[in-house]
């Protein structure tokens, strides 16, 4: 009798410590286990990865990024797509006392692609849930990473952020040749900027002769896309006149002193909610003939081939000297729009080499016998770039490839009719439980391997 009690007791045990375990077990893979996704951090050790199943949106946990101290972290799932189309990507997201460590736009929290600079705006500061969205065009991609992140490239944020209630739809592409153009006129400058170990400050402002000529400008370049194009494009455009003055000014050694993204968003955000623009233009001035005001202000007048959330995004700067004409005029200058076309044609020029297009770079032109000419400029190039009319060397016809003047950014227009498709969506059942370990599993070893030969992961 004793020795079936002895039995019992432990039996009894055993199962307590089973179901102990059992408790701990589902408590450590609901908090810590991320499905099909994968981790992605800056630096190790400074962030914690969690499934919370208190602090959530909807029915379904959240997903918890705490960054201890800045930091660059996110996770990421890999989805299919369909080459050259639309998609957009929400999610809810609550935040608590993020902050960037210099205060950039690209940290804070936010969807991303995982290794480009493809993103959505972000939210920094303390927020309640607030929808957050990206598009993107696929181009030529057939897989892509969608990362929720906290940081950025450039940025490191701090702080605690919650991803929930995650969709991806895809839309129909606009494959129409008509371009839309924002052309922001940033009519003040005042900004601080630093010549070596000195500081200038850089106090500009238009006159009313400056900003009709942008205009007149803008409206030669819509009559000129079209002709220079050959017809293979059309575009459309609005001017916008800004009188809060440029404040800050980014630096890299090619250039000297530009206008970022990061410094144009106080200024000109608040003008594309609600816009589907396909490229943006930014004109400023930075100094005159009369002024001492060179140095790391170079002497360029456009400056092209950036984006601003996936929207081609383009530098114009009116000249501080004589060596350039803004204006037209017959007997000097009967193009003056042509740096508009010029920077516009690097946005043309990166997108062909995204989509797997091998041309000529824009400033190739002597290479294949063309001149910088007076009065025109270099008009008959960028006419025969976008025209596929330059001759290789085999005696091919070489240029912009006519389809990329179908392949516009993703913009609001392309998802009147979307439909969601079924990725990124939490297991339903068990059998979908496991077969995300599985399949993280299979990640981590690919990455692992891949680290082995020396690849990038």
């Amino acid at each position: 009798m004793a020795i079936k009690k002895g039995k019992l007791i432990r039996r009894i045990i055993s199962l307590i410590i089973l179901f102990i375990f059992i408790a701990v077990f589902v408590t450590i893979y609901n908090k810590y286990n991320f499905n099909y996704y994968m981790k992605s951090v800056r630096e190790p050790h400074l962030t914690t990865f969690e499934r919370d199943k208190e602090v959530k949106y909807s029915d379904t946990n959240s997903y918890k990024i705490t960054n201890e101290d800045y930091n660059d972290s996110m996770f990421f799932q890999e989805i299919q797509v369909t080459p050259n189309t639309p998609y957009r990507v929400t999610c809810m997201v609550k935040t608590e006392n993020v902050e960037n460590i210099e205060n950039m736009i690209s940290g804070g929290a936010h969807i991303c692609i995982e290794d480009t600079t493809e993103r959505s705006s972000s939210l920094t500061g303390t927020n309640d849930w607030t929808q957050v969205e990206m598009l993107f065009n696929s181009r030529n991609r057939e897989v892509v990473n969608i990362g929720f992140r906290l940081g950025g490239f450039q940025e490191k944020s701090k702080g605690e952020a919650w991803f929930s209630d995650f969709k991806v739809e895809t839309g129909t592409p606009d494959t129409s040749t008509k371009w839309k153009f924002a052309c922001f006129i940033l009519e003040n400058t005042d900004a601080v900027i630093k010549q070596g170990s000195t500081s200038k400050r850089v106090k500009e402002s238009m006159d009313r002769a400056d900003v009709l000529n942008i205009e007149r400008n803008m409206l030669m370049f819509k009559n000129s896309i079209r002709t220079i194009s050959g017809g293979r494009m059309s575009a459309e455009y609005e001017t916008i006149e800004i009188t809060k003055p440029i404040t800050s000014l980014s630096y890299d050694n090619e250039n000297g002193y530009y206008l970022s993204e990061e410094d144009a968003s106080g200024l000109i955000d608040n003008y594309l909610k609600g816009k589907d623009y396909d490229h943006i233009f930014v004109v400023m001035k930075l100094g005159d003939i009369n002024k001492n005001l060179t140095g790391d202000i170079h002497d360029w007048i456009g400056l092209g081939g950036m984006d601003y959330y996936g929207i081609g995004y383009s530098n114009i700067k009116i000249p501080e000297k004589t060596n350039y004409s803004f204006t037209y005029n017959a007997s000097v200058n009967t193009f003056p729009e042509e740096v508009f076309v010029h920077e516009f044609l690097h946005t043309l020029e990166r997108n062909s080499e995204e989509n797997g297009y091998n041309i000529p770079a824009l400033h190739d032109y002597s290479k294949y016998g063309y001149q910088d000419e007076k009065i025109v400029g270099l008009k008959k190039w960028y006419s025969d770039y976008m025209q596929e009319l330059i001759t290789a060397a085999n005696g091919s016809k070489i240029g912009i490839p006519k389809t990329i003047y179908n392949i516009k950014p993703a913009t609001s227009v392309d998802f009147q009719n979307s439909y969601e498709i079924n990725v990124l969506k939490e297991p339903e059942n068990i059998m979908d439980e496991i077969n995300s370990i599985i399949k993280r599993i299979e990640k981590l070893f690919i990455n692992r391997k891949n680290i082995e030969l020396g690849w990038k992961v």
